[in-house]
């Protein structure tokens, strides 16, 4: 069973940076669709980023087009979310999941792993 496991999260100030890292032990990520989502506290599951499989596609919402980049590393076998400029509503925990879409449908996700924890406050 493909399991996902998070890392990366802190807590840091509004326009800062962090990179989050997504790995999947024994599976090989080239073969499968990557999502990033996040949980704000007493909110659902929203989609945050995502890509398919061998980077043919990026998908973004609109919170976070122009500020997070999705990528690939295969060598490392590992996913990043590299976000940029963060601001106090990014603060949640952050998942990532097999599973892509124009639109990163959270609805779609079947598991969630532990996630890493974000927050940004001023």
């Amino acid at each position: 069973q493909l399991q996902f496991v998070e890392s990366g999260g802190a807590s840091v100030q509004p326009g800062e940076s962090l990179r989050l890292s997504c790995i999947a032990p024994g599976h090989n990520l080239d073969y499968y669709p990557v999502g990033w989502f996040r949980q704000a506290p007493g909110k659902a599951h929203e989609g945050v980023a995502c890509m398919t499989t061998r980077d043919s596609s990026t998908h973004y919402t609109p919170p976070v087009k122009g500020r997070f980049t999705i990528s690939r590393d295969s060598a490392k076998n590992t996913v990043y979310l590299q976000m940029n400029n963060l601001k106090v509503e990014d603060t949640g925990v952050y998942y990532c999941a097999g599973v892509c879409g124009a639109t990163v449908p959270a609805s779609l996700v079947t598991s969630w792993g532990q996630g890493t924890q974000v927050t940004v406050f001023a």
